[in-house]
C-alpha cells in the first residue's frame, strides 16, 4: 500500500531563522485585541463628549450640612432661652439696684432736711425763751429800781368820781387783744402795771408806775371780799411781780405775757396773792 503524499508549501528563505518567524495568532487573541481596542475607542469618545460638556458648563459642588436631630435642636433652643432669661435677670437686677440707690439718696436728703428744720426750730424756741427771760428780768429790775426810788403810800390815790368803776372796766376790755411788751404803756402795747395805771387814769386816779408800788396803793382787801375794780397782785405786798384788775364773776383782766397779750382769765386758774381797793 502506497503512503499518501504530503503537499509541500514553499517557505521563506528566512524561515529557518527563529527570530524571523512571525508568531501565529490564534482567534481568541485576535478577538481580545479587538475588544480592548474597541473599549479604548469608546472610552476616548465618552471622555471627549464629557470634556466638551464640561467646557460648556462650569462644575458646581454642593456641600450638604448635617441635619440637626430633634434632641440637638431642643438643646440649642433651651440654651438660647436660658441666655435670654439670664440677660433679663441681669437687667431687672440693675433696675432694682438703681431704684434702691435713688431711694436711699432721697431718704438721706429728706433726713438731712428734717434735721435742719428741727435744729432751726430748736434754735428759734431757745432764742424766744432767752428773750422772754431777759425781758422779764429787765422788767423786774426796772420795777424794783423804781420802787426803791419812790415812796408809795395810799395818799397817792385820789378820790374816785361817780361811775368810775364801770369806766375803768370798759377801758380795760377795750384793750383785750393788744400785745404785751415789757415797759409798754399803750396805746396798743402794754405791760401789766402800765395797763392798770392807764385804766385808773381814765377816772382821775394816779397810780404808781410799777407793780410793787401798785400792790400797796389803796386799802388792802381779802380775796374772799373782792369787788369789781379791785387791783389784784401776785407776790408779796410791796414786792409784787404782777398785777391785774378784778372784773367780776371770778375773772380778772391783765396784760399777761408776750404769748397771750391782754386777756381775760379765770382767777381760779392763777390765784392772786392779795388785793387792794382804790375806788
Amino acid at each position: 500500500m502506497e503512503e499518501p503524499l504530503v503537499p509541500l508549501v514553499p517557505m521563506s528563505h528566512t524561515a529557518h531563522i527563529r527570530s524571523h518567524r512571525k508568531p501565529r495568532r490564534n482567534a481568541s487573541a485576535l478577538a481580545m485585541r479587538a475588544g480592548v481596542a474597541g473599549g479604548v475607542l469608546s472610552t476616548l469618545a465618552v471622555a471627549g463628549a464629557s470634556g466638551s460638556a464640561n467646557a460648556a458648563e462650569p462644575v458646581t459642588q454642593t456641600l450638604e450640612l448635617p441635619t440637626l436631630t430633634a434632641d440637638l435642636a431642643t438643646q440649642v433652643a433651651q440654651s438660647a432661652d436660658a441666655t435670654q432669661q439670664a440677660a433679663a435677670n441681669y437687667e431687672l437686677q440693675a433696675e432694682r439696684d438703681a431704684a434702691a440707690a435713688k431711694a436711699a439718696k432721697q431718704a438721706k436728703a429728706d433726713l438731712a432736711e428734717a434735721k435742719q428744720k428741727a435744729e432751726a426750730k430748736k434754735k428759734a424756741a431757745a432764742e424766744a425763751a432767752r428773750r422772754a427771760a431777759a425781758s422779764e428780768a429787765a422788767s423786774r429790775s426796772s420795777e424794783r429800781t423804781t420802787l426803791s426810788a419812790s415812796a408809795s403810800t395810799s395818799t397817792n390815790v385820789s378820790a374816785p368820781a361817780s361811775g368810775s368803776v364801770a369806766t375803768v372796766v370798759a377801758f380795760l376790755k377795750a384793750q383785750v387783744g393788744d400785745a404785751y411788751v415789757m415797759g409798754g404803756t399803750g396805746p396798743n402795747a402794754w405791760d401789766c402795771s402800765g395797763l392798770v395805771q392807764a385804766a385808773f387814769k381814765q377816772v382821775g386816779v394816779d397810780l404808781p408806775r410799777v407793780s410793787q408800788d401798785q400792790s400797796t396803793s389803796g386799802t388792802p382787801v381779802s380775796l374772799s371780799n373782792l369787788q369789781v375794780g379791785d387791783i389784784l397782785y401776785w407776790g408779796s405786798a410791796g414786792s409784787a411781780y404782777h398785777v391785774g384788775v378784778y372784773i367780776g364773776n371770778g375773772q380778772y383782766l391783765d396784760a399777761a405775757n408776750p404769748s397771750k397779750g391782754v386777756v381775760i382769765q379765770d382767777l381760779s386758774g392763777y390765784p392772786a396773792t392779795g388785793a387792794v381797793r382804790v375806788l
